[in-house]
C-alpha cells in the first residue's frame, strides 16, 4: 500500500482502522514519511500498537488513537491509509471530501470507493490496491 501510494519523506500519513499499527511504523521507518497518525477502535489493537510504537522509539512521529475512524483529524494528511469494507468507504465518502486536501492520496486495499475512479490500480498477487487522488477521482 506504501509502495504504490508512493509515501515518501513530505507525507503525513492517516490509517484509518489501523489495527496492529504495522502500516504506520512501516510508514514512518521504511519508507521515511515526516508523521503518521492511526485511529483504531478496538482497545486490543490499539494496545498493541501502541507497545511497538514505543518498541521501536518512534513515539516523537507516529501516534495511535483509540477512537473511532469518523473522528479521525485529516487537516494534515497527504496520504490516508484504508483497508476497510466496501460499505464502510461509502460511509466514508463525505468525510473525505470534506476534510481531505487537494493532491492527498487516498490508498485502499482490496475494496473500491464506489463511483470514484482510481488514479492508479495495481494487483498483486490476489490484492488489489486502489489510489484515489483528492479531487481528481470523484470529480
Amino acid at each position: 500500500m506504501l509502495e504504490v501510494g508512493k509515501v515518501g519523506k513530505d507525507d503525513v500519513l492517516v490509517d484509518l482502522g489501523s489495527g496492529d499499527g504495522r502500516i504506520l511504523t512501516t510508514a514512518v521507518k521504511d519508507f521515511g514519511a515526516k508523521a503518521a497518525f492511526g485511529y483504531e477502535i478496538r482497545e486490543d489493537l490499539f494496545k498493541t500498537a501502541s507497545s511497538e510504537i514505543t518498541r521501536q522509539s518512534l513515539d516523537a512521529r507516529v501516534k495511535i488513537f483509540n477512537r473511532d475512524l469518523f473522528q479521525a483529524d485529516l487537516k494534515e494528511a497527504t496520504v490516508v491509509t484504508l483497508y476497510l469494507t466496501t460499505y464502510a468507504n461509502e460511509r466514508l465518502k463525505p468525510k473525505l471530501r470534506a476534510e481531505a486536501h487537494p493532491k492527498t492520496r487516498i490508498v485502499s486495499h482490496d475494496f473500491m470507493i464506489n463511483g470514484w475512479k482510481p488514479a492508479r490500480k495495481e494487483n498483486y498477487n490476489e490484492h488489489t490496491i486502489y489510489v484515489y487522488s483528492v479531487p481528481e477521482s470523484y470529480m
